[in-house]
């Protein structure tokens, strides 16, 4: 059961979907219906989608959410005539979105929903703590496709993780780079809580800076690190013990902090988080090789890993020769096939 591994250890999970139809919703669905086993009063939020309109929401084909009675969910204005769930308004947030104002709802009558929520990461996890106040036990952030910062630890207290075979044809590939993201979510952290202090400003900041080995803090002016790796490699010194990047960090940065010095070797490059580095597996691998060293501020607590070996494009993999090679390479975090049952 995926409601093992987290309930009574954490109080707001997300659930990150590697791909569209990687079985996020499956996954979400699943947690539900073991909630209402148990008697779990769970909350349900989404991040939101920017600038999505509701002709976009009506036009495409969302898998639905299932709400039983007594679920607190978080909606829009214009998504709540969508469902055929009966809602308590509990509170108007205040939050505006695309989609009109966030609510948070009690379901009086069960029934398919559709779930929404703000669009910054301060303002879902706000919504997440007002569930919590509201009476659940546990809130569940369904995290959209290509927004991995629903995982976001500074949201979360843990992360599921649903992979499958929309990733590629080959089974090889799809383990790939599941364990890549699982790599990038499990980075070492700055264990220094002075240093962390010190680089969490400069994230809120949002600020490229090198930090020396006496902590003396050196700001780069650039607006972003994506073409100024060349700038950010002159300014490394001898004595330089971290850069910080705050926003994501991509292959031609270290490709380009690499040609310009060798200095590169000698110290850290600091992300907020594994969701905000876009690097393949095969360039990772290589930079791993050079001697580059990346830590995170925040830590990504990743508790279990769900795979979907159906494909949209009719295409599938043998249900139990995926769940095997998976953990046959990941063994340190629950690997479950929730339509198989086995884990």
């Amino acid at each position: 059961m995926l409601l093992n591994h987290i309930y009574n250890k954490y109080k707001i999970i997300s659930i990150v979907g590697m791909a569209k139809n990687s079985g996020k919703t499956v996954a979400l669905n699943h947690l539900i219906h073991e909630a209402i086993d148990k008697d779990i009063k769970l909350g349900i939020v989404s991040t939101g989608r920017d600038g999505e309109s509701l002709d976009l929401v009506t036009e495409t084909e969302k898998p639905k959410i299932y709400a039983e009675e007594g679920t607190i969910i978080a909606t829009t204005t214009k998504l709540l005539s969508l469902g055929d769930a009966t809602v308590e308004i509990m509170n108007i947030t205040g939050y505006r979105t695309p989609l009109g104002e966030i609510l948070i709802g009690r379901v009086k009558d069960s029934g398919y929903i559709q779930i929404s929520g703000p669009q910054t990461t301060a303002e879902i996890k706000n919504v997440a703590n007002l569930m919590l106040k509201l009476g659940a036990e546990m809130v569940v952030i369904d995290g959209a496709i290509d927004r991995r910062s629903s995982a976001a630890p500074s949201i979360t207290d843990a992360t599921i993780l649903s992979t499958g075979a929309v990733l590629s044809r080959d089974i090889n590939k799809v383990i790939e780079e599941t364990i890549h993201i699982v790599n990038l979510f499990n980075l070492p952290q700055i264990e220094n809580s002075n240093e962390k202090k010190i680089l969490k400003k400069l994230l809120d900041k949002d600020q490229i800076a090198i930090i020396d080995k006496e902590l003396n803090i050196h700001t780069i002016e650039v607006k972003t690190a994506l073409n100024s790796g060349h700038i950010i490699a002159e300014n490394i010194e001898e004595n330089s013990k971290y850069i910080l990047i705050p926003g994501s960090l991509v292959k031609k940065t270290i490709e380009d902090i690499i040609s310009t010095t060798n200095r590169y070797k000698n110290i850290d490059i600091v992300v907020a988080d594994g969701t905000k580095i876009f690097i393949p597996p095969k360039d990772w691998l290589k930079f791993m090789r050079y001697g580059v060293k990346i830590k995170v501020v925040n830590p990504i607590n990743l508790a279990a890993i769900t795979l979907n070996p159906h494909a949209p494009q009719g295409y599938y993999f043998e249900a139990k020769e995926l769940l095997d090679k998976m953990k046959n390479y990941i063994n340190d975090i629950p690997v479950v096939d929730l339509v198989l049952g086995g884990e």
